[in-house]
C-alpha cells in the first residue's frame, strides 16, 4: 500500500477543467454589452460629424501602430518575450475534450503543460502563436504526481523554445506575469500580472500531492493550465496548474499556484527518459499521515508499515516529523511529495518530535509497489 492511499485528500480545482463548445453562450452578455458601447461610440462621432463641428489650428495625432507593436510596461515587455513560445493544447480523451496551455522547451518541439491536460488523451493538437492550424503532437511522459506532461509536435524545427529562470532567483514579492489561453478565448493568450504571494507551498490532490509551488495573485483560469508564469525577462518561474476556490465557509480571492522551475529542471529529465521506455521507479516509507491539530507544523505519523523502511528506521506511531533532508514538513502532503520523488536505495534524514524530545532518524527508501 502506498503512503498516500492512507490519507483523506480534498479536492482540488485544476485550472484547467474540461471545456465544452457551449462556453461561448455564457459570455453572450458580455458581447450583448460590449457591441452596444461599440455603437454608442459610433452613433456620437457620426452626430458631431453631422453638426460639422470645426477645431481651429492643427490636430496632432500619434503615428500608426503596427500589428507587431509592442507596450511599454515591463508587463508587456515581458509578455512579448515569451509570447512565441507559447502554444494552446487540445487534446482529445474518451470522455471529451480537454484545453490547455503548453510551453516550448526545444527547437524541435518538445513541449511542457500539465499532466491533466493531456491524461489519457487519445490525440493531442498543437496550435502556435500566429498559426491558424494545428499541428499533430505525441505525448513522450507524464508524471501525475507532480501534475507535468512532455509532448513534442511531429516534424517540426525552428521554435522559439522558453527561458527557463534560476530556481534560486525568486522571492516573494516578485512581480510575474501568467500567461496562457484562459477560458479558451479567441485570438492570443491572455496576460495577466501579479506578484509572488508565497513559495514553496503544497497542494493535496487525487494522485498525491504537489510541493514546492509557487502561490501567486495573478489571475489563472481555466485553460491557464501548462501555460508559464515567468519574471519580468521573460523567464519561465513555474507551470501553472491550479487556483484554490473557497466553500461555505471560507473564500479565495486571487490565489493561484504554479510548479516551480526547480521541479521542471528535476522532472523533465525524467520524463525524457519515459520516451526511451525508461520508467522512474518511485520511493517508498511506509508511514500513514495526518495533519497536526494542535496548531503545529509537521505531520503525524498515523500508521507504520509492518517491515517497511519507516518501521526500520524507528518511526512511531504519533511521532511528528519536522523536516526530511533539511526540507520543512508543513503538512503530511509535503513529506508525501518528498519521498515519492525520491529514488529508492536513497536514505532520506527523519527530523521528528516525540513527546516533547526533538530525534533524528535516518530511513532508506525502497521501491513504492504498485496498489
Amino acid at each position: 500500500m502506498s503512503d498516500s492511499h492512507w490519507i483523506n485528500q480534498p479536492p482540488q480545482l485544476p485550472a484547467n477543467k474540461r471545456l465544452g463548445r457551449r462556453l461561448a453562450a455564457q459570455f453572450i452578455s458580455t458581447a450583448i454589452f460590449l457591441t452596444m458601447a461599440g455603437a454608442a461610440g459610433f452613433l456620437g462621432a457620426q452626430y458631431a460629424q453631422d453638426e460639422n463641428i470645426s477645431v481651429d489650428g492643427p490636430l496632432v495625432t500619434a503615428p500608426p501602430v503596427g500589428k507587431a507593436a509592442v507596450g511599454t510596461s515591463s508587463v508587456a515587455k515581458a509578455a512579448n518575450v515569451i509570447a512565441p513560445s507559447v502554444v494552446t493544447i487540445d487534446a482529445v480523451t474518451g470522455s471529451g475534450e480537454a484545453i490547455g496551455t503548453g510551453v516550448i522547451l526545444s527547437s524541435d518541439g518538445e513541449i511542457l503543460t500539465n499532466n491533466h491536460v493531456i491524461e489519457g488523451a487519445s490525440s493531442v493538437r498543437v496550435r502556435l502563436g500566429g498559426e491558424t492550424e494545428p499541428r499533430i503532437a505525441d505525448v513522450l511522459g507524464t508524471d501525475p504526481g507532480n501534475d507535468l506532461g512532455l509532448i513534442k509536435l511531429r516534424q517540426s524545427s525552428g521554435l522559439t523554445a522558453a527561458t527557463l529562470a534560476d530556481p534560486l532567483s525568486i522571492a516573494v514579492g516578485d512581480q510575474v506575469v501568467a500567461v496562457g489561453y484562459a477560458l479558451y478565448l479567441d485570438g492570443g493568450p491572455s496576460v495577466t500580472s501579479g506578484i509572488v504571494s508565497a513559495l514553496n507551498r503544497t497542494l493535496t490532490v487525487e494522485s498525491g500531492a504537489l510541493n514546492a509551488l509557487i502561490q501567486t495573485d495573478a489571475a489563472i483560469s481555466s485553460g491557464n493550465s501548462g501555460g508559464p508564469l515567468i519574471n519580468m525577462s521573460g523567464q519561465v518561474i513555474g507551470i501553472n496548474t491550479a487556483v484554490a476556490r473557497g466553500d461555505s465557509s471560507t473564500a479565495a480571492n486571487n490565489i493561484g499556484f504554479a510548479i516551480s522551475v526547480g521541479e521542471v529542471l528535476r522532472v523533465v529529465p525524467v520524463l525524457r527518459k519515459q520516451a526511451s521506455g525508461t520508467a522512474r521507479p518511485e520511493g517508498y516509507l511506509g508511514v500513514g499521515l495526518s495533519d497536526r491539530s494542535d496548531g503545529g507544523q509537521g505531520a503525524v505519523v498515523s500508521q507504520v508499515a509492518t517491515d517497511s523502511p519507516a518501521e526500520k528506521a524507528g518511526l512511531k506511531v504519533d511521532d511528528v516529523v519536522l523536516e526530511v533532508n533539511d526540507q520543512p514538513i508543513t503538512g503530511q502532503g509535503s513529506l508525501i511529495a518528498i519521498v515519492r520523488d525520491s529514488v529508492p536505495g536513497d536514505e532520506i534524514i527523519i527530523n521528528v518530535l516525540r513527546k516533547g524530545a526533538r530525534l533524528t532518524l535516518r530511513a532508506k527508501l525502497v521501491v513504492r509497489k504498485s496498489s
